[in-house]
Parts: structure tokens; C-alpha cells; sequence
């Protein structure tokens, strides 16, 4: 009889820890968009766990939650004003690339986004890199193949996965931008921070919930793997 309700529980847990997550997104939104210090500062470094705890409460695999982590690592690192945190924070969003190629697996992507994502790429990497400081160039540019491999692969999960990807992609040449004093748009913190919670979100989402054919298969292997380790 007590069997009964532990599927409820675990429901009231996930929409709980859902709305946790989006009432951390609008805090540290409207922190950033009024220019709120302290509120950015406490509510960004929520964002990345409350969302694992989230992936971690629909059974995801490991890999996912542990790519949230890499992200929250580089949230924290990346309110630091200085060179060092910010190629720290860069290493801990590589380190979550990693882990969502790994959630991808080998299956092959479509032919024309990757060729449109590589001449992305090169082209914006070209245009930045005489405005990006010296010490940044080198580990920027090796970031951004890593970041555009991820976003490109994203599409083996769906629709989903694929919009994250490609936010992910935004957010960070937002970043990147302004790191090469180009022209900004209004509010910039805000829209790096919003490109940047909605990929993190569709990317989990799409690997939680990934679309039909190729996608499952990618995963239903991955989860073979994970349980004969």
C-alpha cells in the first residue's frame, strides 16, 4: 500500500524543483535587466543546480547532471572580473560540452547544418580576433570549435536539443562580442543570461526527452554502457 504514492511524490518533487528553477531564471533576470548586483550574484549560481537537481529527480543520465555542474562551475567562476576566472569559468563550460558530446554519441548529424555551423565559425572567428586580447585568443578559438561541435550534434536529439545548441552558441558570441568591443545590443547581460538559461534548459530537456528514431537509439546505447560499467 505505500508503493501507491511514491510516483506522486516524485511528480510533486520534479514541479517543484521546475518552478524553483524558473523563479531562479526571473530573479536573476530582472537582477540583470535592473542592473541588481547582489541579486544576480545570488540568484546565478542557483541556476545550474537547481536544474540538475531537476534532470537528477526525472532519472537523467549522469552525464547530463554533470554537465549542468560544469556550467554552474563556470557560472560562479565567470561573476569574478579578472583573466584567470574568466578562463577557469571557460574550462568548466568546456568540461559540459564534453559531457553533452559524450550524451550524443557517434550518430551522424545532418550534412548541411554542419557545414553552415563550420563556415560560422570560421568566419566569426576571423572577425574577432584581432579585437580579443592576446591571452585570450588562442583557448577563445579552441573553445568555439568545441562549443560549434556541440551545438551541431545537438541535433541527434531532436528539436530540442538543437535550439539549445544553437543558443548556447548566441550567448556565448554575445560574450565574445563584447570581449572584442563590437557594438552591443540593448541590455546585453540580459540576453547573454537569457540565451544562455533557455539553451541549458532545451538541452536538457531534449536529452530527457528526445525525439523519435536516431535519438533514442543514441541513448538506449549510452544507458547500455552505464549500466555494464
Amino acid at each position: 500500500m505505500r508503493a501507491g504514492p511514491l510516483p506522486d511524490r516524485r511528480e510533486r518533487l520534479v514541479r517543484l524543483l521546475f518552478i524553483a528553477f524558473l523563479v531562479a531564471c526571473v530573479a536573476d533576470l530582472a537582477g540583470v535587466l535592473t542592473d541588481s548586483g547582489p541579486v544576480h550574484v545570488v540568484a546565478k549560481p542557483l541556476l545550474m543546480p537547481l536544474l540538475a537537481a531537476y534532470a537528477a529527480a526525472r532519472r537523467g543520465p549522469r552525464l547530463l547532471i554533470a554537465a549542468l555542474l560544469c556550467g554552474w562551475i563556470g557560472d560562479v567562476f565567470l561573476l569574478a572580473d579578472s583573466d584567470l576566472a574568466f578562463l577557469i569559468g571557460m574550462g568548466g563550460f568546456a568540461a559540459g560540452h564534453l559531457c553533452y558530446l559524450r550524451i550524443f554519441g557517434r550518430a551522424r548529424g545532418a550534412l548541411l547544418p554542419g557545414i553552415g555551423y563550420a563556415v560560422v565559425l570560421t568566419v566569426f572567428v576571423a572577425l574577432i580576433w584581432a579585437g580579443l586580447p592576446a591571452g585570450l585568443r588562442v583557448p577563445m578559438a579552441g573553445y568555439s570549435l568545441l562549443l560549434t561541435a556541440m551545438a551541431y550534434r545537438a541535433g541527434v536529439l531532436g528539436r530540442y536539443a538543437a535550439a539549445g545548441g544553437a543558443l548556447f552558441l548566441l550567448s556565448d558570441a554575445l560574450i565574445a562580442t563584447g570581449i572584442a568591443d563590437w557594438p552591443q545590443p540593448p541590455a546585453p547581460g540580459f540576453w547573454v543570461m537569457f540565451t544562455y538559461v533557455a539553451a541549458q534548459l532545451l538541452l536538457t530537456l531534449g536529452v530527457l526527452a528526445p525525439g523519435a528514431g536516431g535519438a533514442r537509439a543514441v541513448l538506449g546505447a549510452y544507458r547500455e554502457r552505464s549500466i555494464s560499467i
